[in-house]
């Protein structure tokens, strides 16, 4: 008997819920809000290191008070720059979110979108402290779930495997250990790669969110980190991972 089949188009939940959200902000944002309130809702909502610096905001110019200087860890990640800055965020969303959202399940995924978000944002504000300008986009999030996606997707029998046997199974391989992505070649040259490229966009300062900013690749770093290192966190088959040799 031939075995079952996952459709290729078989997208997560969860994974549409978020693009239809980031695509109904920006529906918002470019064609609804006038420029004075667009400005006003990026900087409720946008990540900007200056919100958390009282010497630079002496009369509160940001709104939202204490509550912003909390939810804007996550909101940022809501809220893109054009539709390419978009439709360039939700290519890579869709395949590694995809797979890890197939393998942690939505409650748990949702929570690993959020925290990967934040990482983000703090590694922004450590690095950008006292500036002014606002960081918008998923990307830092995005990040995560690649990472998430190293430590299981080119394992034997995982979603990028060259064996592989159902779907359903290639979701829920042992995981890699922490040790063992330094030592997989696929994995390290997928991070070299991925690393170069954001270092090469940040430090040569070129717009990819249509907001006329610089890549926050910083950021994309922070939340990558977040996603590697606690990707066993979050992950229900831990149990399962290989133990480090």
């Amino acid at each position: 008997m031939a075995s079952q089949r996952e459709p290729i188009f078989n997208i997560p939940g969860v994974i549409v819920a978020l693009i239809a959200s980031f695509v109904a902000v920006h529906l918002v944002r470019e064609y609804v809000l006038s420029d004075f309130d667009r400005d006003y809702f990026d900087a409720m909502f946008a990540f900007i290191p200056t919100r958390y610096d009282s010497t630079l905001l002496p009369d509160g110019a940001l709104p939202g008070g204490f509550g912003a200087e909390i939810w804007t860890f996550v909101t940022y990640a809501f809220i893109h720059g054009s539709w390419v800055h978009l439709g360039v965020n939700t290519i890579w969303f869709l395949p590694f979110g995809s797979a890890v959202a197939r393998r942690f399940g939505t409650a748990r995924f949702l929570l690993f979108f959020v925290v990967t978000a934040a990482a983000g944002a703090l590694a922004h504000l450590m690095t950008h402290n006292g500036e002014n300008s606002a960081v918008i986009g998923a990307s830092a999030a995005i990040s995560g779930t690649m990472a998430g996606a190293m430590r299981f997707a080119f394992q034997r029998g995982g979603p990028l495997g060259f064996w592989r046997d159902n779907d359903a199974a290639a979701y829920h391989v042992p995981a890699l250990p922490l040790v063992g992505v330094l030592r997989d070649p696929r994995v390290m040259l997928f991070l070299v790669v991925w690393l170069g490229i954001n270092v090469i966009f940040g430090t040569a300062s070129i717009p990819l969110s249509g907001a006329n900013e610089p890549v926050a690749w910083q950021a994309h770093i922070g939340g990558f980190v977040a996603g590697l290192l606690l990707f066993s966190l979050f992950d229900p088959d831990a149990r399962r991972m290989s133990p480090s040799t």
